[in-house]
């Protein structure tokens, strides 16, 4: 993200942890609150509650800018309130710059100082973020809470903002499960009684795992690297010692691997899954392959009794790790809504397409898109720098104008600060890009876009850029 400088009274959107971006107001802290040691950040006011925290800089974004992109991704009746408050606010400030004498009852009057209540990153308590009448969580490493004065209780507290996902039927004849808020213990989510296996702790895989332990599900993991699983045995998941014995130990399985060849041997390889696999058992196929591959693993574990769905995830590492990852889903209906609990655990939004095959197609359509996008991002920053201007201003610009996202902002400060650690391996999108292109071929319609993108990142796997994050695709303009 380009840099931004704020000064107090700067009107922001800030994230705390793992919780979306809220609007808030740059304030000075109190006198006797000392700033975090090595963090670069500011002491915000959220707004629609009495919380404060200090949120680190690359966490923060102007509001006015990022406010149409924040409400599309926001859309809870609190985060709504907040933002109405900040309207609010807004109206009341031009009413003081047409009236500067401040004529009216309050001059003159002071109002009285409420306690602060302040918030850190691995908060135990948000206030704004959770249900005040839930337990905190004693051991969970994500929070932290504690009060600038612990005798008084904040003059009021937002009502928790928690997922609950709700089935929409469109005109188009897909389904989805959007988010909404809701004041439910454990985060509105019931762990389905379900025994859930997984297969493959990647980047996404380790991330959905994680989420699914926290809400309570019952999992067992397996993963070709057995050291990976260790991790996750702590956090009280079971080991499988074989992708066979996985899935006849469990009602449903889940795997997310790198491409369609390791889709398929996990299935059809020795101590396969289709080894296991019994009448009534689900398996659900996560991994971003193309259509041919799921039809032929949805004919063989149907052809064995078991219940097949697809459902790739649209997000990143960091997305993964925040349970806000788009489930793409088709196949088997009724293994959909058996995994409702788990999709609202791994992600904001889930939708169901129809027949196996419909998921992969429209996946390998969404990465086309962003990796074509990338690429031509690191293209403007190069021309910028071959052209003499600024690749700074640039971002700036850029992050100011309609297309300002936040995955723009990410991948352009990662480039300008040459951090390519993966979030999304460079490998995996040149893979899906090509599987897109392919896709096209066969139904006879042009992607020139995606076959120039495609050139351009498989310059960068010659380059050794295979394991970085997809904005790596940057160093093959510059070699």
């Amino acid at each position: 993200m380009a840099t931004v400088h704020l000064r107090i009274g700067d009107l922001v959107w800030g994230k705390l942890g793992r919780y979306p971006p809220w609007p808030g107001k740059v304030v000075s802290p109190p006198k006797d609150l000392k700033k975090p040691r090595g963090k670069k950040c500011h002491f915000v006011k959220f707004f629609g509650t009495e919380d404060h925290a200090w949120i680190k800089v690359e966490q923060l974004k102007p509001y006015h800018a990022h406010k149409e992109e924040m409400i599309k991704i926001n859309k809870g009746k609190r985060f709504q309130q907040a933002v109405d408050a900040v309207e609010d606010f807004l109206k009341k400030a031009k009413g003081k710059e047409q009236n500067p004498e401040g004529k009216g009852d309050s001059k003159g009057k002071k109002t009285p100082n409420k306690p602060l209540k302040i918030l850190e990153e691995d908060d135990e308590d948000l206030s704004a973020l959770k249900d005040p009448s839930e337990k905190p969580v004693k051991d969970d490493p994500h929070f932290h809470h504690f009060l600038l004065s612990q005798s008084e209780k904040p003059a009021s507290s937002m009502e928790p903002i928690s997922k609950r996902l709700k089935i929409i039927e469109e005109d188009t004849g897909s389904t989805s499960i959007q988010a909404a808020d809701s004041t439910a213990i454990n985060g509105s989510i019931t762990p389905t009684d379900k025994r859930i296996g997984f297969l493959g702790l990647g980047l996404m895989g380790s991330g959905i795992v994680s989420n699914l332990l926290k809400m309570g599900h019952v999992v067992t993991v397996w993963n070709r690297t057995a050291e990976k699983c260790d991790l996750f045995i702590q956090e009280g998941a079971r080991l499988g010692r074989t992708p066979a014995e996985v899935a006849s130990t469990c009602d449903i399985t889940f795997s997310c691997v790198s491409d369609p060849k390791a889709a398929r041997d996990l299935v059809l390889g020795p101590s396969g899954v289709l080894q296991g696999i019994r009448p009534g058992k689900c398996y659900v196929e996560m991994s971003t392959v193309d259509p041919e591959t799921i039809t032929e693993l949805s004919q063989v574990i149907t052809l064995r009794g078991g219940r097949f769905l697809e459902a790739p995830v649209a997000g990143s590492q960091q997305l993964s790790n925040d349970g806000m990852l788009v489930i793409v889903a088709a196949g088997d209906r009724t293994v959909y809504e058996d995994c409702s609990s788990c999709f609202q655990a791994m992600g904001k939004t889930s939708f169901f397409l129809g027949e196996a095959g419909n998921a992969a197609r429209m996946m390998l359509i969404l990465n086309m898109v962003q990796g074509s996008f990338m690429a031509t991002i690191a293209e403007g920053l190069t021309l910028a720098q071959a052209t003499g201007q600024s690749q700074q201003t640039f971002l700036d610009i850029l992050c100011q104008g309609q297309m300002a996202s936040t995955f723009v902002d990410q991948k352009c400060q990662n480039i300008l600060q040459g951090n390519f650690k993966p979030d999304y391996y460079l490998k995996h999108i040149q893979k899906d890009l090509r599987l897109a292109i392919s896709m096209g071929d066969m139904a006879n319609h042009p992607t020139p876009m995606a076959a120039a993108a495609n050139e351009v990142y498989k310059r960068a796997k010659a380059l050794d850029q295979s394991d970085n994050d997809i904005s790596a695709v940057y160093r093959a303009y510059i070699h």
